[in-house]
């Protein structure tokens, strides 16, 4: 000791300073601890203060003790140690507390959050710091700048051209168009995603039916024709099927007709015609003919639709895989090919062929507006009606165009909004109406952040799909190539396919995640039919009776079904009197106009909706995906079930599980509700936790039990195949109708796919392993 004090006389006892400072800067997660100290010498021997430093060094060296400074740098030190102490156990507390948040237990603390105006106009504390652009404002600003006249400038881009067929001419020509309006507007990032699909084209001659009776006779050679259909020719007797749903076969074979090896004839609506082709397969039809159902224009008569019988989406010939290059993958097909032949026909052929029939008359409710529809022929008839299919495979390479608006804090969190770009006529209301609003909201967007200093928290993705007309092909194919990575940072796709093919009524299709953005949205989007008033007063409080569930054709489909992302589409339409000329040649923007004289108003309103769909889940602090909808759909559906219990107990089964499943969804949505309501929504890490458990929700209900390649929809709410609720509801009703037709295996393994999906969605949405509840 005696040394070390010799020592550090030595070293410091000719120092000519006065101060001795100690500055300790330990920063954790934000805070800055300092410790300073200046000790002084009792008297400033011969110096003065603020005196040159040179003129110190003029002066002789103050002497020192020895002891004296040693003891000074040993409290030094333990003020540094007392600051290290307090910084790091500040700093252990606040990790606690971010931990029981993100832990599921609900014991978060609650500290002010940046402020900003909700809908009903409520005020929050304000915290200081960098500008705040508030919703409200966010939300004018969008409405004023969306213009109708840009809204017409982009779809009459679409004008003067007969097709717009994927992967050819047209379609690239405005791929391109597209790719460089992107880029007109300043988006962050703009680029393409090229993928090689076998598709199918008409043959070389056209397709053919024939009436044979004592002669044959040529009934309609359309130019339309229906994509993956099964080339050859096939000969049978027609039976009308009405729209071609399951009950319509239930209703022929209660009428003791014979369907195998006939020729199904149904109407188009209700469901898609990959479904209708499905169910004619399934009961041993040899082909399939399909015509437009009535409709107050007559000039539709005539018209032939195109089609694709592919139940299921994107390329049918890499199920499972993405089509970047075929040569990688093994020679498979999707077990949804029809592999029968099917061709549409216009309303014209099809009351004729109804006029050579001479069978039944048509059920009252079956009738489609053609005068003599008959079910079949006679069974003394001779009569038949062959079909011949010429369509060939084509391999062709599709682009799919996107671009980004990157956001400020999560950038690698993204809503994306999409339109399907190609269609095998004009395509006005299929494909120009949502392209023109997808380069609308990316301007007006753009414009925002680049001109008004709006900074989305999350990222706006836009996308432009090719090969929509085939089974939103183009949609699935980027499906299929990032599913590893899309579930889990895109949370919304946002559909604006068909926005506008009416203007008296709103078809709605969307994840209950959804339903509550929705409705406040729609009482904040004026309805432009009525003068005074908002879209919500036209669907009315009980909208979500209506909802429409999802079709195979709708491009948000594969994004529900098959990655577990929530979805929303919507669009204007007139229910009683449908757009006849979607799907054909004359789907062109003057019979668009014919159908409705406020198309560019309507479009606005879409436009409108659909952003601020995508402008609210990228500026809130916490993501506006209400889960709790979904307890409200399992408690639904299990109402529609319990009646079945003594059905099931006959068996030896239990409904109890499934209900216990139930209810522990139910409680860990209430377990996140309180974590949220309770949590520092200020902390970035808590926040993001927590808005990560809510995108999840979704992903969740995806059966984890299924392959993807094998049952690629495995949600178990929107899905296809026997893993889904409603698959389990109809065979319980089965059950209920007639024991011995039920498979008890597999209602056995549908009862536990259930319950176990449901559980894990549960266990996922609670947080960590510690806090499930394991009663199952």
């Amino acid at each position: 000791f005696h040394h070390m004090t010799d020592c550090l006389s030595t070293q410091f006892g000719g120092e000519p300073t006065s101060y001795t400072r100690f500055s300790i800067a330990r920063q954790m997660d934000g805070d800055n601890s300092h410790v300073e100290m200046k000790l002084a010498a009792d008297e400033e021997e011969g110096g003065e203060i603020g005196r040159p430093e040179h003129l110190h060094a003029s002066m002789p060296p103050p002497r020192r003790n020895g002891k004296n400074l040693c003891f000074i740098i040993i409290t030094a030190v333990l003020l540094l140690l007392i600051g290290f102490l307090i910084g790091y156990l500040s700093y252990r507390g606040r990790m606690q507390r971010v931990n029981r948040c993100l832990d599921g237990s609900g014991n978060c603390e609650m500290t002010p959050t940046a402020s900003y105006f909700s809908d009903d106009g409520t005020e929050e504390e304000e915290v200081p710091g960098p500008h705040i652009i508030y919703w409200p404002e966010v939300r004018n600003m969008l409405s004023a700048k969306l213009s109708a006249s840009r809204l017409e400038s982009n779809l009459r881009q679409r004008e003067g051209k007969s097709s717009f067929e994927a992967g050819k001419a047209e379609d690239e020509n405005t791929a391109s168009y597209v790719h460089d309006q992107f880029t007109s507007f300043r988006l962050d990032d703009v680029w393409n995603d090229e993928h090689y699909v076998r598709l199918q084209d008409k043959g070389s001659s056209k397709n053919q039916v024939f009436i044979i009776e004592d002669s044959e006779e040529e009934l309609e050679s359309p130019d339309a024709y229906v994509a993956y259909s099964k080339s050859g020719t096939v000969t049978g007797k027609p039976i009308y099927v009405n729209y071609g749903r399951k009950e319509d076969f239930q209703t022929i074979r209660n009428m003791h007709v014979p369907i195998n090896g006939s020729i199904i004839i149904f109407r188009a609506g209700k469901i898609t015609l990959a479904e209708k082709v499905a169910n004619a397969r399934k009961e041993g039809a040899a082909g399939a003919l399909m015509y437009l159902s009535s409709s107050n224009n007559k000039k539709a008569d005539s018209y032939v639709p195109f089609g694709h019988a592919h139940l299921g989406t994107g390329d049918p010939f890499t199920p499972g895989f993405p089509s970047f290059n075929h040569t990688q993958f093994p020679p498979v097909e999707s077990s949804g090919l029809p592999h029968i032949p099917v061709q549409t026909i216009s309303r014209e052929a099809a009351a004729r062929l109804f006029g050579k029939m001479d069978g039944e008359k048509c059920l009252q409710e079956w009738m489609s507006g053609i005068m003599g529809c008959k079910v079949r022929v006679s069974s003394s008839s001779k009569m038949t009606v062959k079909l011949t299919v010429n369509n060939v495979m084509v391999d062709r390479k599709i682009l799919n165009i996107f671009g980004v608006i990157k956001g400020f804090e999560e950038p690698d969190r993204y809503v994306v909004l999409g339109a399907q770009r190609d269609s095998w006529g004009p395509g006005a209301a299929k494909a120009g109406v949502g392209t023109a609003i997808l380069l609308e909201l990316a301007r007006v967007i753009s414009d925002m952040v680049k001109n008004d200093d709006y900074r989305p928290r999350r990222s706006i993705i836009f996308a432009s799909w090719s090969a929509g007309e085939y089974g939103a092909v183009g949609a699935t194919e980027w499906l299929e190539g990032y599913s590893t990575t899309l579930h889990a940072k895109a949370f919304t796709y946002i559909n604006l396919d068909t926005a506008v093919l009416g203007s008296r009524h709103m078809k709605i299709s969307a994840s209950p995640l959804l339903y509550s953005l929705l409705e406040a949205t729609m009482k904040r989007v004026k309805d432009p039919i009525k003068d005074s008033g908002y879209l919500y007063s036209r669907v009315g409080s009980d909208w979500i009776k209506r909802v429409v569930p999802l079709d195979l054709d709708n491009a948000a489909f594969p994004f529900l079904a098959y990655s577990g992302i929530p979805v929303v589409s919507f669009g204007f339409y007139d229910e009683d009197d449908e757009y006849s000329f979607l799907g054909t040649t004359e789907d062109t923007l003057a019979n668009l106009k014919e159908k409705t004289d406020m198309l560019y108003p309507l479009m606005h309103a879409a436009a409108e909706v659909a952003g601020q769909i995508a402008l609210r889940l990228t500026h809130d602090h916490e993501l506006f995906l209400d889960f709790d909808r979904y307890s409200d759909e399992l408690l639904s559906f299990q109402e529609k079930i319990w009646h079945f219990e003594p059905d099931v107990k006959a068996l030896g089964l239990t409904l109890n599980w499934l209900y216990f499943a139930r209810g522990d969804f139910q409680r860990a949505a209430d377990a996140l509700r309180r974590d949220i309501a309770n949590s520092d929504r200020e902390n970035r890490i808590v926040r993001r936790a927590l808005n990560d458990r809510m995108m999840k929700v979704e992903y969740d209900f995806l059966s984890p039990y299924l392959s993807p390649k094998d049952a690629p929809f495995r949600h178990i709410f929107f899905g296809k195949g026997s893993h889904t609720l409603q698959s389990l509801l109809e065979n319980l009703e089965q059950l209920g109708a007639d024991k011995t037709s039920v498979d008890v295996n597999e209602l056995k393994e549908q009862l536990a796919l259930a319950t176990w999906t449901i559980k894990g969605a549960a266990n996922a949405l609670v947080g960590d392993i510690w806090n499930t509840d394991n009663e199952i």
